[in-house]
């Protein structure tokens, strides 16, 4: 994450540009200064996930009650000193980064791999140096913020841009976050999280105009520095001989310098010497080794130009482009610039798409036809919405659209000026609901579903899974299912009534993928009782009954419309966790009666706990089985959240948050005592009143799962009849299902040859 080697240097070579500063004291300041106008502090969310997690259990799961808590006690530190938070997310993945994302995932597959390796071999938690943020945590930190009534964005790009551009453009105090690109950027003042105090507010600013001090470099410098040292869209060998020529002649090396420190001095030393006698007189493929290299180059430099800036190092006059495969890198963000409307070709259909620039960042902005008008629409990216747009709601809210005819109606939009270029063309081409999913987005309440819709790429990070453990399937497999029906929800009419749905792109992490290619995944037709509804009406309709529509079509996602009476019949907040369990034991036949048991009874007895009492609870030993079945609920979670964003919404978020129905320490508990054979009544710890409930929802589930053919048995039953089908994936092979699938539900995903992995009809069904 961000400038290789960078955060090194500052911390052992340039220490003085770091300086302890005060929030309460800089929100007074700017009070002074500011009479009438709030202070506010821009939060890079993703930096900061692992220092909110304070909970000592990381393993079981999640600590979501403690977790609720800390993120409370965040905000309210804050808010005592009159400061305002802003909290942004990553939206998506920028195709630029994905070499580095995969990268990053393929490393966490190998830690994760070094902690079910420990859980083995000592039966306890790995210490904080192994520590993995739990599954999911991002997608629920969104809603607990809201939750709390934070403003909170999701990017339609990686975040640290629009972070960098809100920041600049709202005058705030500064950005809270950790990563060394926001030293790059010439925007507010850089805050770290990680030395924060949240008792004092103490913390570092690191001050940017001290390193181009240090460095010998104007502010105008540092992108070039950042590109020349390796960032997320350059690679780090991409100027590797260069740095070392830089390094062999960089004569001030002392030898307490490290070499990292070193490198970043000599490139330094040699911007400030050598290149600059040519800046504005030659191109800089001229002055650097740039080779092949020199669009991606160029489009790495102007990555760190916000709103309104301008490179000295771009020798091009300001309408000049370069052209990188599909995209279109401006050479600069000023608004000032006439830069010409470039034609960009689309690969699938040969013809030129014409891209309108955006005055205020001369982005290109994609259009898309208005199959009414048969004119272009251009589409620009999101203000800041403060605005909420509830499902079903009048399609005529006041929202600037996402869907606008002249963009320069929005000239303080930090998310218009990206340094990357949108699709050109989305998989849905409806712009009213191509607005209200995009809304949602920004707002951060939905998941995934803009992301299908814009784009038709999707991802998963990794998750608590042991590849060693055959009986158990990745939660990618268990849910591919749903999602494949809740695509074909949203693009089922993306090709004006034809019956096929371009694939979706799934970059899932699982055991044995390599992520050289996504998993090309096609949208699974459902059955709803009286007919799939349109988008239109699961989402703006508010006709009466719609909300029984709604559910009708989230059940149908689950494949349990047979279920809808029982589950109606389950009181708030079990009647998600009842769906999620009924499909898990419906797809995965080596859960067994204990799981049910455990997971049912966790439930229960955590609506009557405290969060001092969840954090006191102590567990006797760590089961590696378990460790996985929590991260499978967690995952499952937030495969509700998909689908009942995607169906309108006809359950309230707030009864599949995990604070409210689950506890990664009391599931561990509880499994590890219906494991030793306790009872039900001691699995609920004596408490009378939970003992009809527990009835119930186990009769709801195992009489759903036997309309299915699936009876939940013991373990000892279990074990003297199977032996388990589940699989893991070698890099070289493909997960098949050996069993059958039941009459009408598909086949199984086959194996399309390397790259080309397409998968339809993905029926993961019991043996």
């Amino acid at each position: 994450m961000g400038v290789r080697g960078l955060q090194g240097f500052v911390g052992s070579t340039c220490p003085h540009i770091c300086t302890v500063v005060n929030f309460k004291d800089l929100a007074e300041h700017h009070r002074s200064r500011h009479p009438g106008c709030t202070p506010s502090v821009v939060v890079d969310a993703m930096c900061c996930l692992r220092y909110w997690y304070t909970p000592e259990s990381w393993i079981c799961g999640g600590q979501w009650r403690e977790y609720f808590s800390a993120l409370q006690d965040f905000v309210r530190a804050f808010t005592a000193v009159g400061i305002k938070l802003i909290f942004f997310f990553d939206g998506m993945v920028e195709q630029g980064k994905r070499d580095e994302w995969v990268k990053r995932r393929l490393k966490n597959n190998r830690e994760i791999s070094r902690i079910f390796q420990y859980i083995k071999s000592h039966k306890e938690q790995p210490g904080r140096n192994m520590f993995f943020i739990p599954s999911g945590l991002a997608v629920f930190t969104r809603f607990a913020l809201k939750t709390l009534g934070q403003e909170t964005v999701c990017s339609l790009q990686e975040a640290d841009y629009e972070v960098a551009s809100y920041g600049m453009q709202h005058n705030c105090l500064g950005i809270l976050g950790e990563d060394t690109d926001y030293l790059i950027y010439d925007t507010c003042p850089y805050f770290s999280i990680r030395e924060l105090c949240l008792q004092t507010l103490d913390t570092v600013m690191l001050c940017r105009e001290k390193l181009c001090e240090s460095l010998g470099l104007g502010l105008a410098d540092l992108p070039l520095l950042a590109c020349l040292l390796g960032n997320d869209i350059i690679p780090e060998g991409m100027f590797e001989s260069f740095r070392y020529k830089c390094l062999c002649s960089y004569t001030s090396v002392k030898e307490n310098f490290d070499k990292k420190g070193n490198i970043v001095l000599a490139v330094s030393d040699h911007i400030a010497k050598v290149l600059r006698l040519h800046q504005g007189e030659k191109k800089l493929e001229e002055i650097l080794p740039l080779g092949p290299n020199k669009a991606l180059f160029y489009k790495g430099v102007a990555s760190y130009l916000l709103p309104g800036q301008k490179s000295p190092w771009f020798f091009q006059k300001p309408k000049d482009t370069i052209t990188l495969d599909r995209q279109v890198i401006s050479m600069s963000s000023d608004p000032e610039s006439k830069q010409e409307v470039p034609m960009c070709t689309d690969s699938e259909s040969k013809q030129e798409v014409p891209m309108h620039m955006n005055p205020e960042s001369k982005q290109e902005i994609p259009t898309c036809t208005d199959p009414e008008s048969k004119q272009e629409v251009p589409m620009c990216t999101h203000p800041e919405m403060k605005q909420k747009l509830p499902m079903g709601t009048d399609p005529e809210f006041k929202l600037e659209a996402s869907i606008c005819t002249n963009p320069e109606i929005q000239p303080e939009d930090p998310m218009n000026m990206g340094p990357e270029t949108k699709q050109l063309v989305t998989m849905v081409s409806d712009p009213e609901i191509l607005k209200v999913a995009r809304t949602h987005h920004v707002q951060a309440e939905s998941y995934l579903v803009y992301n299908v819709m814009s784009s038709g790429e999707v991802d998963c990070s990794n998750t608590l899974e042991d590849e060693l453990d055959q009986a158990l399937p990745s939660q990618a497999f268990i849910y591919r299912p749903v999602r494949q029906r809740v695509y074909f929800l949203l693009l089922g009419d993306c090709k004006d009534g034809t019956s096929t749905c371009p694939a979706v792109k799934e970059w899932f992490v699982y055991p044995g993928n390599p992520l050289r290619h996504p998993d090309l995944v096609r949208p699974l037709q459902m059955t709803v009782p009286g007919g799939t509804p349109s988008l239109k009406i699961l989402w703006l309709s508010q006709e009466p009954g719609i909300q029984a529509r709604r559910l009708d079509t989230l059940l149908a996602c689950f494949n349990l419309s047979s279920s809808k009476e029982e589950l109606q019949a389950v009181e708030n907040p079990f009647k998600a966790l009842c769906c999620l369990l009924i499909y898990l034991f419906v797809q995965v036949d080596t859960l067994c009666l204990e799981d049910l048991h455990a997971f049912i009874a966790q439930a229960l007895c955590l609506q009557g706990k405290s969060t001092a009492q969840l954090v006191n609870l102590q567990l006797d030993y760590i089961n590696s089985r378990a460790v996985q079945l929590g991260s499978l609920l967690v995952r499952g979670l937030t495969t509700l959240v998909l689908a009942n964003s995607a169906c309108g919404c006809p359950w309230r978020i707030s009864d599949f948050m995990p604070w409210n129905v689950f506890d990664g320490k009391l599931f561990h508990q509880k499994y590890l005592q219906s494991e030793k054979g306790y009872t039900v009544e001691e699995l609920l710890e004596q408490n009378r009143s939970r003992l009809t409930k527990f009835h119930n929802l186990k009769a709801v589930v195992c009489k759903a799962c036997m309309k299915e053919n699936r009876r939940i048995v013991g373990r000892t039953h279990w074990n003297s009849q199977h032996t388990g089908r589940w699989g893991r994936q070698s890099p070289g092979s493909h997960r098949t299902s050996s069993g059958y699938s039941r009459s009408g539900q598909g086949q199984p995903w086959r194996d399309q040859g390397p790259g080309n992995r397409q998968y339809e009809h993905d029926q993961w069904r019991r043996y």
